[in-house]
């Protein structure tokens, strides 16, 4: 008899063993940044399936690459200026000797997404960027568990007509590899059907973890977003043992539950990355596996966007209503 695959004890990605993650904002800019991280070294892929990312370093995360490990990875809000969260990483990094060793230094590797929240009503007329010192500070809060919803780079995301925030979830499957998303909802698409409550993650979700609604009426309706101002990010991880080409086909599995939980996605005006980590030391060389792993991949992340929307929380001058004041439902 198949056993159907169960949350970890957190429904978090850090349920996968030895990961972190550490979110940091700003509520007067109405921004913020998220950082994964482990006490060694994490094997790293990525893939790109929106038509407007932001990214830093992601490049070297391609199966050719010289540099197989990261030693952090970055979500941050700001657009380009978010990119600069990776710098205050970096510096912590250092200070803690970590990076990847060559001519007598360590350069710790720290690649980088951004998502577009400039015009949510913060204030954004900085005259010395603040995101480095949100990219170290969330490093420096790096733990197990995390705040989800308004916080660190979902802190300022919005959907087309609802609050984005930080999601996360994971599943534990029956080989006992756990598998887990990290994610932060700012895209052009609906995560929710019509004008009601009920998330198109729906079918994919465990218990009541973002309300228990079921399914609503999926009915078209026009994006009142604006363009360029989107993008998911998210992270998929695993304690199994994949090389960067395994990890490569576990963030394009991914991206299916983006377009399971986000009506549309991979628009020209999304950024939308997946990141895949390996941190383990799990076996997993059988094709079944591979397969369990990545279908795994993308329902946590299915879930993982649903719980970002559902725990936003309302604050004022919102430029759009958060799920919890729309739907006023407790958690």
């Amino acid at each position: 008899m198949s056993v159907v695959p169960q949350p970890g004890r957190r429904n978090l990605i850090t349920d996968v063993d030895g990961l972190k993650v550490g979110s940091a904002q700003d509520a007067l800019v109405r921004s913020g940044v998220t950082v994964l991280c482990a006490e060694q070294p994490m094997r790293a892929a990525a893939h790109v399936m929106g038509g407007a990312p932001g990214t830093r370093e992601t490049e070297l995360l391609a199966p050719d690459r010289l540099v197989q490990e990261v030693d952090a990875l970055v979500l941050s809000g700001g657009s380009a200026f978010g990119l600069d969260a990776a710098s205050g990483v970096m510096d912590g990094l250092r200070q803690l000797g970590r990076g990847f060793q060559i001519g007598g230094h360590r350069v710790p590797i720290v690649p980088a997404a951004i998502l577009f929240d400039l015009a949510n009503g913060g204030a954004k007329d900085w005259k010395r960027n603040p995101y480095a010192a949100l990219g170290r500070a969330a490093l420096d809060a790096a733990t197990p568990d995390f705040a989800l919803g308004s916080a660190g780079a979902g802190y300022g995301a919005t959907t087309a007509r609802l609050k984005g925030g930080l999601g996360s979830a994971s599943w534990v499957l029956e080989s006992g590899v756990t598998v887990g998303a990290l994610v932060a909802v700012n895209p052009v698409g609906c995560v929710t059907m019509g004008q009601g409550p009920e998330f198109w993650a729906a079918p994919f979700e465990h218990g009541a973890e973002f309300g228990g609604l079921g399914m609503g009426r999926a009915v078209a309706q026009p994006l009142t977003k604006l363009s360029r101002t989107a993008t998911t990010l998210a992270i998929v991880a695993t304690d199994a043992t994949l090389d960067q080409s395994q990890l490569t086909r576990m963030a394009v599995a991914a991206h299916d539950g983006i377009a399971r939980a986000i009506v549309p996605s991979h628009t020209l005006f999304d950024g939308d990355i997946v990141f895949a980590v390996s941190s383990g030391d799990r076996a997993a060389t059988e094709h079944g596996t591979m397969l369990e792993i990545g279908h795994a991949a993308a329902v946590c992340l299915s879930r993982a966007i649903a719980r970002a929307v559902y725990l936003a929380e309302p604050m004022p001058d919102d430029h759009v209503p958060s799920w919890r004041s729309m739907y006023h439902r407790q958690p």
